[in-house]
Parts: C-alpha cells; sequence; structure tokens
C-alpha cells in the first residue's frame, strides 16, 4: 500500500468515530449513514495525495463526509437536510475540538440507548432530538412532569454507567 494511503487508513482509523457521529447527525438513519461513511472513506483514499499533513485531519475528514452526504442527498432526493449549512459548520467545528477520549464514550452511545427500553427511548428522543422540556414531554407521554425529569435523571446515569462499563470492558480486550 501507498504510504500515503496507509497514512490515510490510520488517520482515518482514528477519527471514523466522529465522523460517523457528524454523518448520523446530518442523515438521520443509520443504514444510510454507513452507506455515505463507505463513501467517505473512498473520498479519503482517493484524496490523501491532497490532504496537507500541516493541517489537521479531522475537520478536513468532516469536509469529505459533508460533501458525500450532499451527494447521496442529491441522488436519493430521500431525505431533507436536518441541518442548516450554519448549523452543520458549528457541529463540525464542535466535533473537530472534542477530546479524542470523549469521542470513544460518544462511540459507545449507540449501542447503550438500544438498551433502553421504548418508553426510556421514547424520553430521549424527545428530549436530546427533538429539545422538548420535561413538562411537554409529560403532556405528550401521560406521565407527570416530576416523574420525566426523575426518568430523564435515571436514565443519563444508565447510560453513563453502560459507557465506562463497555470502555473498560474494550481497554481489557473484552470487547464491547
Amino acid at each position: 500500500m501507498d504510504p500515503r494511503a496507509a497514512d490515510a487508513v490510520a488517520l482515518w482509523t482514528a477519527a471514523q468515530p466522529a465522523v460517523s457521529a457528524f454523518v448520523h447527525a446530518l442523515v438521520g438513519d443509520r443504514d444510510l449513514r454507513d452507506e455515505v461513511l463507505q463513501d467517505t472513506v473512498a473520498r479519503v483514499l482517493e484524496s490523501c495525495g491532497s490532504y496537507d499533513r500541516s493541517r489537521p485531519f479531522l475537520p478536513w475528514a468532516l469536509t469529505l463526509a459533508r460533501r458525500a452526504a450532499y451527494d447521496a442527498r442529491r441522488r436519493r432526493m430521500r431525505f431533507p437536510a436536518p441541518l442548516t449549512e450554519a448549523a452543520q459548520d458549528r457541529l463540525a467545528a464542535a466535533i473537530a475540538e472534542v477530546e479524542p477520549s470523549e469521542r470513544v464514550a460518544a462511540d459507545h452511545l449507540d449501542a447503550c440507548l438500544a438498551g433502553l427500553d421504548g418508553r426510556q427511548r421514547k424520553m430521549c428522543e424527545l428530549r436530546y432530538r427533538a429539545g422538548l422540556k420535561p413538562a411537554r414531554i409529560a403532556e405528550l407521554m401521560g406521565l407527570n412532569s416530576n416523574t420525566v425529569s426523575k426518568s430523564l435523571q435515571r436514565i443519563r446515569e444508565a447510560l453513563r454507567e453502560c459507557i465506562e462499563r463497555r470502555i473498560r470492558a474494550a481497554a481489557a480486550g473484552g470487547g464491547t
């Protein structure tokens, strides 16, 4: 393998969880995220000769991912852009500033969220994706707002414990 391509693969491996989170925020669908990620890694490998090593890799990879998502959207006309261009810029900048250890934790979040029951997932979706306040969630779900607040607190704690457990297992070589 060409040394530049080998270097790009090493850089991609470190950046992939952050790029994956970014793409997921752009497309909102796991299957489409995976498709866009495959396109992105192909672009990274094809463009590795033009990558300027004096600049950070992650912002460059996020730009390629944004283009891949845009192209997928244009080809399929099947999903709207959930974020404005300005929001995409802010998100890309924020992801580029996140510490690698925090990216590892975020990488485990999807698996931990999948372990929640339906009601817990719905609360998380309404609170963190839709941005609703506990009082509004309580109205929608027919619950007391205190119940929603306490449930969200317990869910956050359970997610934190799940992420920490998965990180420890991965560090011990036990996978996830």
